[in-house]
């Protein structure tokens, strides 16, 4: 088969760009098709982990993600959780990631999507082996052993014909690929119907300045059975979105925004709508992440209500994950076996993370408010909101997705998950903690798109005999022996294997018996 690109994308949003950014960077050429000709401006994805900008920082694009931010860090992007109402009584900081900052080489960030997507596509365009199509839309695919093909079309054009190794479709909830695939998916409808309001009112900036640093609210209510009323900036200067739970038959026109936002906020509001739309409140993922030579990523393979943030997060990671994976596949150093451990690995991160996260604050709020009234037992209910907000604020420093159980990792010990503990310890499956090297450089910043095998505290005899098993194991791999300091010392680790994606693929105290054999593991050999 004649091939147009190594891989073909469908959906231009910011998983679908961020991978082919991703393969860009192992000279894999891309072509990724959009159905919609511009940018969609409605606010949504805002919530930027430390993670995902490790993944900017990957990319090239930290810089210009930072100057897209319409919120500065010195205003304030954090989170507080309020009972009943906006201005009530009860509330406490929530979602604090800044906690765990000393675990990445980078920052969180907080900017509307859009502002994300354009930041990547201006990247994309700076790779000569990429090109983005805006405009087409997908309308057949075939999935064969030699390859795929990819119809797509344009009122008043003719069909373009477009060949690959692999298509990805990063194409959103309702995705063409999935269905085009064959790939069958489980949902769980929570059978609530939700309002999106985009708004603009200075006023409520000015209620909000009792919570100084503060860019998003979760609002507790009675009567919601854990579901959320949530308002958070979209700027500095007024603009605002308003997600809550209304009736199934709610309409654009029957939207009552004024009664919705002077019940989540205690008091009248004057305001002007900019948007109004709904989603439905459900679960869903994809049988499979793959389906012969075509995958799934984002939204096409997962998909739940945007409470928490991981969202977009676990999309960027999906893209980091699978891009390293078939590049090493493309360009001949992937085994067998490699891209068959992105649906094991990315799959158990999405149902740990919709079960013991995002379900598991939902069914905290429905509990607190069925058995706990201020007005009532105004004793018991602080005891209860105390405890509620330990409990909520350990979700920043335990979400922490790992590979430990997974079949290209050596020595986890156990199941892959998002449930964890952040630590500095180099831990099998897990996530590599950026070692400072020096002011200005971290691990990270040395460690390439092959696989990385980091030497701290060996001797000049066992560096080499590491250095001859990398050679002999004929996969790309580059060495670094770096100096023991109390920076490095804190990997616990005299070895640690790293994959492109900065997670730990081995660590030990001493060398591997077979450290080429560990190497050929990694990459599925």
């Amino acid at each position: 088969m004649t091939c147009d690109a190594d891989v073909l994308i469908v959906g231009a949003g910011p998983v679908g760009v961020g991978l082919a950014i991703e393969l860009s960077l192992f000279n894999v050429s891309t072509i990724v098709v959009e159905r919609n000709a511009c940018l969609h401006r409605v606010p949504k994805g805002q919530n930027l982990t430390q993670r995902t900008g490790e993944h900017f920082r990957r990319w090239g694009v930290s810089r210009e993600v930072r100057l897209a931010c319409a919120i500065s860090r010195d205003f304030g992007i954090a989170g507080v959780t309020t009972y009943g109402k906006l201005t009530g009584d009860y509330y406490f900081d929530w979602l604090r990631r800044a906690d765990v900052s000393r675990y990445y080489a980078a920052d969180n960030e907080r900017l509307p999507q859009y502002r994300t997507e354009h930041v990547l596509r201006q990247r994309l365009m700076q790779f000569d082996c990429a090109s983005l199509l805006e405009g087409w839309t997908a309308t057949s695919l075939q999935n064969e052993d030699s390859g795929v093909t990819l119809t797509a079309e344009q009122a008043g054009r003719n069909p373009l014909i477009l060949r690959g190794r692999y298509l990805v479709g990063t194409d959103g909830a309702g995705s063409f690929v999935r269905r085009a695939a064959g790939i069958g998916r489980q949902i769980e409808d929570h059978k609530r119907r939700m309002v999106l309001l985009v708004f603009h009112s200075r006023q409520l900036n000015r209620i909000v300045e009792r919570f100084p640093g503060k860019s998003f609210f979760h609002i507790v209510c009675p009567g919601l059975d854990g579901y959320w009323k949530f308002l958070g900036r979209v700027d500095v200067n007024g603009s605002w979105f308003y997600h809550s739970p209304v009736d199934a038959a709610t309409t654009e026109t029957a939207f009552d925004a004024g009664r919705h936002l002077t019940e989540a906020i205690g008091c009248a509001l004057d305001f002007t709508v900019e948007h109004v739309g709904f989603w439905d409140l459900r679960f869903s993922v994809a049988n499979h992440y793959g389906q012969g030579r075509v995958f799934l990523a984002g939204d096409s393979a997962h998909n739940h209500p945007p409470y928490g943030g991981y969202g977009i997060n676990m999309g960027f990671e999906d893209a980091r994950n699978l891009g390293w994976k078939m590049a090493a596949t493309i360009l001949g150093w992937g085994g067998d076996r490699l891209l068959a451990t992105y649906d094991e690995e990315r799959r158990s991160i999405f149902v740990s993370t919709a079960d013991e996260f995002i379900k598991r604050l939902i069914n905290d709020d429905a509990r607190l408010v069925a058995n706990h009234d201020p007005v009532k037992d105004g004793e018991g209910f602080e005891r209860a909101w105390n405890r509620f907000a330990i409990d909520s604020n350990l979700d920043v420093d335990q979400y922490c997705p790992h590979y430990s159980g997974s079949s290209i990792v050596v020595g986890g010990d156990k199941a892959s998950g998002a449930s964890g503990k952040h630590a500095f310890e180099a831990r099998a499956g897990e996530h590599l903690y950026p070692a400072r090297l020096s002011d200005d450089l971290t691990i990270v910043d040395i460690l390439g798109d092959d696989i990385g095998v980091i030497l701290t505290g060996l001797s000049e005899v066992e560096i080499d005999d590491c250095r001859r098993s990398c050679m002999q194991s004929s996969i790309p791999c580059s060495v670094h022996a770096v100096q023991q300091t109390a920076e490095t010392s804190r990997w616990k680790a005299g070895v640690i294997v790293v994959r492109p994606d900065h997670f730990v693929a081995f660590a030990g105290k001493d060398v591997p018996k077979n450290l080429c054999a560990v190497i050929r593991k990694v990459v599925g050999s």
